[in-house]
């Protein structure tokens, strides 16, 4: 029996997603039609799937898939659109929002003058869980040794002198399922450009490379602040557009605009 499932494109910073909104599409059906559905040939193209539903702790909720098919637990990126998404609706009550994830709940604020939304991604942890443990870190070269922050899903920032001379589609998908990295891992590279601006470009486990990624943005501020002692709020310039995180050395906040492309609808059986 055939079913159409209406859905929404977004990107924030050129991450880009497909929303759908409280519909009959259940966590099953993203992980099926995912792969369909990301392919930017041949489907909608996306990096990903996101359901938005109603919580029983929060607001709403945020499921999020990869393009694989696979379960995310966090999106910095995605839960900006979310906020973006409710607000334009009529959906949500506030300026601020409640948000149920795979890591926890977030609070979203939706700034009414710049339509710019922020996320506070609670605290960063340094300690590796022991799925994503290092047990044999010497199977990466000592040049691409890096800091692993996780932001509720697991990051490993390496820092480079020239990024663009970083061959992201191969060393992203070998660092990704290194042995040191059982349950797999988000890799980025970036640049310093000074005491508050980074440069930076990432490879998203279950997606590949990406424009941008949120938590990815958040993991590498966090990781520069800590190594290098820089400011407390950074600029972080990726693929796809720019966004703001600010670590008081206690919690996270990062701040940047989304983008509602279109909306659509699709068959599905």
């Amino acid at each position: 029996m055939m079913r159409t499932i209406h859905f929404t494109k977004m990107h924030a910073a050129g991450n880009d997603y497909i929303y759908v909104y409280g519909q009959n599409f259940k966590a099953s059906d993203a992980v099926r039609q995912a792969p369909t559905w990301c392919d930017r040939h041949k489907g909608i193209g996306a990096d990903g799937i996101v359901l938005i539903n109603p919580s029983h702790k929060a607001d709403f909720k945020m499921e999020m898939f990869n393009a694989d098919g696979s379960q995310g637990m966090m999106c910095g990126n995605a839960a900006r659109c979310i906020g973006s998404f409710v607000a334009s609706r009529g959906y949500a009550k506030d300026f601020d929002i409640t948000l149920e994830t795979a890591s926890g709940i977030k609070l979203l604020h939706i700034d009414d003058a710049t339509g710019n939304i922020s996320v506070n991604m609670g605290q960063p942890s340094f300690s590796v869980p022991s799925q994503f443990r290092p047990r044999k870190e010497d199977v990466i070269p000592v040049s691409l040794r890096g800091n692993f922050v996780s932001m509720g899903n697991p990051h490993y920032v390496i820092f480079v002198e020239d990024i663009e001379a970083v061959n992201l589609e191969v060393t992203g998908m070998m660092l990704e399922h290194a042995a040191c990295f059982p349950a797999a891992a988000n890799i980025e590279f970036a640049q310093l450009l000074g005491d508050d601006c980074i440069r930076m470009r990432v490879w998203e486990r279950g997606s590949g490379v990406t424009m941008a990624c949120g938590t990815g943005a958040c993991a590498t501020a966090v990781a520069a602040i800590s190594r290098f002692a820089l400011n407390r709020e950074q600029t972080i310039i990726m693929d796809g557009g720019s966004v703001k995180v600010s670590w008081d050395g206690d919690e996270v906040l990062l701040t940047g605009d989304a983008v509602e492309v279109y909306n659509g609808k699709i068959d599905i059986e």
